[in-house]
Order: C-alpha cells, then sequence, then structure tokens
C-alpha cells in the first residue's frame, strides 16, 4: 500500500479548511484516511495544529509528502524560529 501525506478539504463553500492526511493514494482526495496528522486555515493563512512527530513516523514507514504539504511544513517551521 503506498501512503501519501496530502490534503484533505474541509469546510462549506467558499468557507474552505484543510486537514493534512495520511491516505492511501488510490482513494479520492476527501476519501478515508488512516491519520489525521494537521489541520489548516487558508483563510487566515495559519497553521492550526501540527503533528511533526507523527509526520515524521509516517515518513519513516515510507510515505511520501505532497508537494503542498512540504510547502506549509517549512513555512510553519521558519515561523517558529522567527
Amino acid at each position: 500500500m503506498a501512503v501519501k501525506i496530502r490534503m484533505s478539504r474541509m469546510g462549506r463553500k467558499n468557507r474552505p479548511y484543510w486537514r493534512i492526511v495520511a491516505v492511501d493514494s488510490r482513494k479520492k482526495r476527501d476519501g478515508a484516511y488512516l491519520e489525521c496528522l494537521g489541520t489548516y486555515d487558508p483563510i487566515r493563512h495559519e497553521m492550526i495544529t501540527l503533528h511533526k512527530e507523527q509526520i515524521d513516523v509516517w515518513v519513516g514507514k515510507g510515505a511520501t509528502v505532497s508537494d503542498s504539504v512540504l510547502k506549509l511544513i517549512n513555512r510553519d517551521q521558519a515561523a517558529q524560529i522567527k
């Protein structure tokens, strides 16, 4: 089973809310996921929660991180350094 760490859309019309999830790569974007690893609010451009330890565990098991999630992780790390 190929696991990806990607975003899943939640919220309502014109008010998106994204979950960062570990999911089987063959599943749909908003389909069943294995674990929720964080949340992101694009309206306020802020990371609500991010479980970096769990992301590291999944990457250690062979999961691949999508480009958009990788950008969010890097942006969150840069914000914590400041």
